[in-house]
């Protein structure tokens, strides 16, 4: 998984955004810095590196999972960047149903469209955990 120079930097990108995530968030950035964690670590366990042109379910089934977690985050969150992060799942869920279905799109077009997606999500966390961390320190609670 991580014999790219690109998956190196992905894997930075990801530690460095849930570490702040973690440190700097309130319960609603740790929880989704929580799932997206467990859901990386999960989508490198399951994972068909073989079969790369047909639908993978168990990824497509994370997927879904964490979907269903940030959907709950927009439902019982005040803040603004669930819905950023739940948008931006929703299109990695579209395209693992659009492969399923059996409407083929390129299979870079698909991978792009997936990698960007969990970018989307973890730009969202980064931001909204940043703005937390303004609030509280702002109101002089840190």
């Amino acid at each position: 998984m991580f014999d790219t120079l690109y998956s190196q930097i992905g894997a930075a990108f990801i530690v460095l955004v849930l570490g702040f995530a973690f440190l700097k968030g309130e319960e609603t950035e740790r929880i989704a810095a929580g799932a997206y964690g467990l859901g990386w670590l999960a989508s490198m366990l399951v994972q068909n590196d073989s079969d790369l042109y047909s639908a993978q379910w168990s990824m497509l089934a994370i997927d879904v999972v964490m979907l269903l977690v940030l959907g709950a985050l927009v439902w019982k969150s005040h803040r603004t960047w669930p819905t950023w992060a739940c948008a931006a799942q929703l299109l990695a869920v579209t395209a693992h149903v659009l492969m399923t279905l059996d409407i083929r799109p390129s299979i870079s077009s698909y991978y792009t469209v997936i990698n960007l997606a969990g970018y989307g999500v973890l730009i969202a966390l980064a931001v909204g955990t940043f703005w937390a961390w303004q609030e509280r320190r702002a109101a002089g609670l840190e």
